[in-house]
Parts: structure tokens; C-alpha cells; sequence
């Protein structure tokens, strides 16, 4: 694609994101009403958070009423301070779910009901009561227990509510949501009958657990929380891999080992850079039907070259959706 104005919203239909790929799913396609497009491309936005690392997770400090009341290691002062100015618009108006230029899914969990929320454009679209400001939805999904206070979020009309703590508690791999949100949205997706109409690519973005075996009496909480996350996300792999095995090509997932060590050795933004480019070096492991998994000759970068060169193939120059919200593969392929 050699248009330098395109942008991932142009090539995907639909875009989901949990914690900070929330923030960065909402960033890419949060438009300007003046001009309809993005305000950010992917590679803005990650140097727009890169850029405020420091207000991001800015220390909450230390008492005992923080401590009572819950806080987080970081002020949720400095994260919602940059999130706001990230979702201004030229006019100085707080951009909503609403002002997404294409479909965007973001979870979070809801303390109130005790169940995941996910913040949908399509809901916004037919309900002020769904529309919510896009900077606290991103609060809401970021609210990560430990490290941030959880966040009241209320709608655009103040219909409805919802006291949110990180989404990937509940949906640390959201990808099953898309497919669901794409077969069962038929005013946005129309032509999609199945599985068979999908391109699908799932980035992972946490650590995968460390692998420890533990005397019985010596079991932790962090432990089987770890265990119980990556278990939800390794259990959707596994389904869309058994749902995707007759066109195991329209399905790539994008998983790192080993971040660990870039993070624990330089932290911050730095160890992320260097995890994510010694996670594109390592060979893709594809999940088998019905269990196991197989490591393949091409890396995780090479996996995903293919996936976008295949996708672009299949589009338009430059593609439109305001007759249909996806673009239909020819002969399934």
C-alpha cells in the first residue's frame, strides 16, 4: 500500500483492544469530526505514549488513606490527564465512542454487576445511554488492580454506569468477541455468513506466565491469577484455531515469550520496544486443532507480512465502507 495517508482503520473492518491495546485501538480510529479521519496513525500514537511515559505512570506516593481507599501504585490524575488531551478535538471537544471512524470494541469488567462491559460503536451509535467519552473508556480498560484505582464511567447522557477495573481481568484476549460482534452485527456486517468471510489477526500483548512448578503449600494468588489469565486468552486461541482450522491462513496469532527479561533488565518504554522486536524475531506457534500447539518455519514478523499483503490483496485501492462495513473474500480465499 503506497498511500503514505492510509491508515489501519482503511484495511480493517472492525478493531478490538483490552488495556493498553484498548488505548492504542481507540487512538487509531478516533476521528476528527472536521475531517473524518484518524487523529492518529499507529506509528503517532505510540510515540504520542511513548513521549508522556512519565505522566502515564506518574507515582501516587504513599499513606495510609490511599491505602484504605484503594489507590494504585500510579495517579490515575496523570493517566487521565494525558488520555484527555490525547481524545481533544481541533475544537477542544472530548471525542466520544461515536466519533470512531470505524466499528471498535473495548472491554472492561464492571464491579457493579460483576460481569465484563464492552464499550461498542455500534451501541454508541444507536444510544446516547451507550456513548461514552473516549478518554474514560480508555480509563476503564487500563484500570488494572495494583496500578491504578479502579474509574466511575458514566454515558454521554448519564443513563448509565458502570465502576470499571481493567478488561483484561475478564477478556485478556478479546479476539472471540470480534468474531461474535462481526456474525451477529448484520447492520454493519451484512455479508458476513460465517467464519469462512474473516480475516483475522490477534496481537498479544502481555507476558506469558513464567513457568514454575510450586509445592502445594506454597501456591500464591499471583500465581493462579497469572495462570487463570493466561488460561482465558490460551482458551480462545484454541477456539478460533478449531473454528479457523479449514482456512487456517485467514487466522494469524501474534504471541511473545520471554518479555521478561527486556522489562525486568530496562523497564519502560525501552524494554517494550526491545520485547516487541525480539518478539517479531521469534518463530509463530499455531494452535492444532483439538489441542497441542506446533511451532512454524516463518517468525512472528513474517507471519504477519504475509497476513497484511494477503488482506491488502484482496482491497480496493483505496477501500470504502459506507455501503458495507466489510470487505467479502472471493471464493472464501
Amino acid at each position: 500500500m503506497a498511500d503514505p495517508d492510509a491508515r489501519i482503520s482503511d484495511v480493517f473492518d472492525l478493531i478490538v483492544g483490552t488495556g493498553i491495546g484498548g488505548i492504542l485501538a481507540a487512538m487509531i480510529t478516533a476521528a476528527d469530526g472536521s475531517t473524518g479521519r484518524p487523529l492518529f496513525s499507529a506509528r503517532e500514537a505510540v510515540s504520542f505514549l511513548r513521549s508522556r511515559q512519565r505522566r502515564l505512570f506518574r507515582p501516587a506516593g504513599c499513606s495510609v488513606l490511599r491505602r484504605r481507599r484503594g489507590d494504585g501504585k500510579f495517579s490515575a490524575a496523570g493517566l487521565e490527564g494525558v488520555l484527555r488531551e490525547a481524545f481533544r478535538g481541533r475544537s477542544g471537544r472530548l471525542l466520544t465512542l461515536r466519533d470512531s471512524c470505524c466499528p471498535l470494541l473495548i472491554p472492561c469488567y464492571d464491579l457493579n454487576s460483576s460481569a465484563p462491559f464492552v464499550f461498542s460503536r455500534a451501541d454508541a451509535a444507536q444510544s446516547a445511554s451507550f456513548d461514552f467519552e473516549m478518554w474514560a473508556v480508555c480509563r476503564a480498560t487500563s484500570a488494572t488492580p495494583g496500578l491504578f484505582r479502579p474509574t466511575k464511567i458514566v454515558s454521554v447522557d448519564g443513563l448509565t454506569a458502570c465502576t470499571a477495573i481493567d478488561g483484561g481481568l475478564a477478556m485478556s484476549n478479546p479476539a472471540s468477541a470480534a468474531v461474535t460482534h462481526v456474525l451477529h452485527n448484520k447492520r454493519e456486517f451484512p455479508a458476513v455468513h460465517g467464519v469462512e468471510d474473516l480475516l483475522l489477526l490477534s496481537l498479544g500483548s502481555s507476558p506469558p506466565l513464567r513457568r514454575h512448578v510450586w509445592p502445594a503449600t506454597k501456591w500464591s494468588g499471583e500465581a493462579i491469577v497469572d495462570i487463570a489469565m493466561e488460561g482465558i486468552s490460551e482458551t480462545v486461541d484454541q477456539i478460533l484455531s478449531n473454528a479457523f482450522s479449514w482456512n487456517r491462513q485467514d487466522y494469524v496469532r501474534i504471541q511473545g515469550n520471554g518479555w521478561e527479561t527486556e522489562l525486568e533488565r530496562e523497564g519502560g518504554a525501552e524494554g517494550l520496544k526491545r520485547a516487541g522486536d525480539r518478539m517479531m524475531k521469534e518463530r509463530n506457534v499455531q494452535s492444532l486443532p483439538f489441542g497441542g500447539k506446533r511451532f512454524l518455519t516463518e517468525t512472528n514478523g513474517e507471519s504477519m507480512d504475509a497476513f497484511v499483503r494477503r488482506l491488502i490483496g484482496i482491497l480496493p485501492s483505496r477501500p470504502s465502507k459506507t455501503d458495507v462495513a466489510v470487505t467479502v473474500l472471493k471464493d472464501s480465499r
